[in-house]
Parts: C-alpha cells; structure tokens; sequence
C-alpha cells in the first residue's frame, strides 16, 4: 500500500486507477464490498485498485456542529483498505477550496488530471462537488463526458437493516459492540499508547494497561469482554476493559483500562490495540474499592466464561 497526502504528491504517480471513494469510516462489510468491486474492475482493466478518502471528514468544513465521533482513527482506516484490496490510497485534506469545487471541477481536476480514473466506485447514495451538487446522475454524466466507468454499489444489509457507519456509530454508543462487529465484519477497536494509570488498580483493586483514547473517537462506555494485542507485534491477550470516568473513586476524566486475563511476560506492551467483543454491564458508582473489586472478580469470571465457550465452540 502506498499513501499520497496530497494531490501534489499523488499527481503522475497514482493512476490508471480504479477508485472507490467515500470516508470509509470503519471500513464496514458495505465498503468492503464497493472494494471488491473496484479490485475486480482493476484485474481486467490494467488499474491499480486505489481509495480516494478524506481528513478530516467533510463535515468538520461544510457543517461543524454536524462532525460525527469517528469509528476508527485514520491510521486503522488505511491499514483496513489496505487489508481490504486497496494499493494505493490518497488521503485528500478536505479545505474550504475542495469543498467548493464544482462537479465538473471535482471530476477534471482531481479524477482525471491527477489521479487518471478509469473506474469509480461509490455507494448509491454519493454525493459530491459544491454544496453536493453531484448527484448519481451528474456523475454518470460525467463518466460519459470524461470516459471512465462509473458504478454504484447497493447497500448492504444485514437481517433486513442497511449496514451503514452511522448505525455503527449509534450501536457502539449504546453498548452493542457485538451488532457494530457484525456490521464492521471485524471487531471494533481502540489503539494508541500505553500510558500511566491513577495507581489505584494495582494496589486496591486489579492491576490494567491504560490506554490513551484516539481525540474524536468513539468509545462505548461500559465493561467488555476484550481481547488485547501488542502493536506490531504477535502478542495477545484475553482481556477485560473498562471504558468511564472511574466514577467510584470521583473520576471525571474518560479513562480506558484493560485487565489482562493471562500472564504478561516482559517486557510491557508500549502500544496496544484492544478488540471490542461483548458487553457486560454499564460502569456505575460503588460503596468502596472493595465493592468494586468484588465486581470486577465477577466481570472476570464472566469474561473467562467467554473466552472457555470460543475454544471449545466447532472451528
């Protein structure tokens, strides 16, 4: 995989291309599909299967108080196109000046001039240009004028919904971690550094690995089943995690802190990345730290039954 950060850098050296475009924000089972699509186009058409995506998202220009929490960081976001067929990826700064290029402007400057498109893959509901003035039919349109495929991909659904990143979005807020991951087709996750805790843990209830949250990036509040990995590396681990504000010891800081359920043999993990599996139960305030290290225990126990039921379950 190859990443231009700008239209400058991608010009002469990114196309012919099939491009699939979109933020592609969790890159869910829907967008893995439009890939696909633009994979196989590639393989008959001597193009390169290639992404146009955006950072940020379009919405913190055009309408700020819009601006969704993400699903994945921009760094999980390539590395997930890039699991998913694409080779080459440009990462299109979204600018007051882009968002107010026309259709045509949008199409001749960027499709044709820079990235040299022979096909483009979008959902059936892309819009595009100034005040998304392009429609499916504007675009089609312009494939004609332009000479490059155009094709719409349906929506996926899953048990008749449409899977979507902003149904994600509300099922990984509410806690259904399970439904975002069938949705995704991978489990959602958070990744970043390992960072110092309060302390508290080790001493007074189950020693962690805190992780520093990604800025604007979904959380799902609450206690999980986890499974914990070192960046970069083979390690990994059944885990439980705590996402919330530590509300027993007056916390009001978003903390995400992760008990490993097997041993951890050094050296500690600098990076990890911690897989959301199943929900166990919202955070709440207990009496003392006792109390709530007897419920952690229990949070553990469930956890471990879990983890028992996936190894002795059919390959």
């Amino acid at each position: 995989m190859t990443v231009f950060r700008s239209l400058e850098e991608a010009r002469g050296n990114f196309g012919p291309c099939a491009l699939a475009i979109g933020n592609f924000d969790g890159v869910h089972i829907g967008h893995q599909a439009l890939l696909r699509r633009a994979v196989d186009f590639g393989a008959g058409n001597a193009a390169v299967p290639a992404v146009l995506t955006f950072d940020p998202h379009p919405a913190a220009v055009v309408a700020p108080e819009r601006m969704p929490k993400m699903i994945c960081s921009l760094a999980q976001r390539l590395r997930l196109l890039s699991e998913s067929g694409a080779q080459r990826i440009l990462v299109l700064p979204f600018t007051a000046e882009v968002a107010r290029l026309s259709p045509e402007e949008f199409v001749s400057q960027i499709l044709i001039d820079a990235l040299q498109t022979k096909g483009v893959f979008v959902g059936d509901n892309f819009r595009f240009g100034h005040k998304q003035a392009g429609t499916p039919e504007v675009l089609r349109a312009l494939a004609a004028k332009y000479g490059f495929l155009s094709d719409f991909i349906c929506p996926v659904r899953i048990r008749g919904e449409i899977v979507s990143s902003s149904s994600i979005r509300r099922y990984l807020t509410s806690g259904n971690v399970s439904r975002a991951g069938r949705m995704l087709g991978h489990c959602f996750a958070l990744e970043g550094a390992v960072v110092a805790g309060h302390g508290i843990g080790s001493k007074q209830t189950v020693a962690t690995l805190n992780l520093q949250p990604v800025s604007n990036q979904i959380v799902p509040r609450g206690v999980y089943v986890t499974e914990t990995r070192e960046m970069d590396s083979d390690r990994r681990w059944p885990s439980i995690t705590n996402a919330g504000t530590r509300p027993t010891f007056g916390g009001e800081k978003l903390t995400i802190e992760t008990h490993l359920l097997s041993s951890l043999d050094a050296p500690a993990p600098g990076q990890i990345e911690v897989q959301f599996r199943r929900f166990i139960r919202s955070e709440r305030r207990f009496e003392d730290a006792a109390a709530l290290k007897v419920q952690i225990l229990k949070d553990v126990a469930r956890a471990q039954a879990y983890w028992r039921r996936l190894a002795e379950s059919p390959k």
